[in-house]
């Protein structure tokens, strides 16, 4: 099952939603699934599931759709799911405490390897399967395990200097969590995660529906 390339990025940012709602459906025993059943399910027609599917090899079969187990593999395999990523959060307050915590990582193929903080007082504390390490080691770990993905959960005053530290550490990829934008170089990738941002956003609908 090869992928057919290029897939374009707004299908891309939709895959994920699909490859957890075929999750679900394996979960469910369930082994074909239609472009018009899972369009109901994740609010999209069925036209454009059939086109964000044909960026990849796969096809379905007529009256019956799609076969969840191959169609699960393909989707694995284009999110880069079927390989394990090692994930490093750095900031252990409340936002990076429930990262830790969180169990889907792993079954998405992600490793929370290290979290880290600057106060002594959390030093040792486990969450999840994490154990709070001294951010001053991060180089350290990041060298040995050859850390993926950095998640940076700190203030915005303090995001520029993960950001550094954690490309001082080798990382080419950055989630950021903080409300301040960073400055990396072209070979790091990094994605903003604003959920004040979003929730203004969906403010704003509200506000204009209610004049309606």
């Amino acid at each position: 099952m090869s992928v057919m390339e290029p897939v374009p990025h707004p299908v891309i940012r939709r895959l994920p939603k699909y490859l957890v709602h075929i999750q679900e459906l394996r979960e469910e025993g369930i082994e074909w699934a239609s472009s018009q059943e899972i369009a109901d399910a994740l609010g999209l027609t069925s036209s454009t599931v059939r086109q964000d599917l044909s960026h990849m090899d796969l096809k379905g079969i007529s009256k019956k759709g799609y076969e969840t187990a191959q169609l699960e593999a393909v989707l694995r395999k284009v999110l880069g799911a079927d390989v394990l990523h090692r994930v490093v959060i750095v900031g252990a307050g409340h936002l990076g405490r429930a990262l830790a915590e969180h169990g889907a990582f792993a079954e998405r193929g992600f490793d929370i390897c290290g979290l880290f903080d600057q106060d002594p007082g959390l030093f040792g504390k486990k969450f999840g399967h994490a154990e709070v390490i001294n951010v001053e080691r991060l180089s350290e770990l990041a060298e040995d395990v050859k850390v993926d993905i950095g998640i940076i959960a700190v203030p915005g005053q303090a995001a520029q200097e993960v950001a550094e530290a954690l490309v001082d550490a080798g990382v080419k990829a950055i989630l950021n969590l903080a409300y301040k934008h960073i400055h990396v170089p072209e070979d790091v990738t990094v994605v903003d995660a604003r959920i004040m941002e979003s929730l203004q956003e969906l403010a704003y609908v509200l506000g204009t529906s209610r004049k309606r």
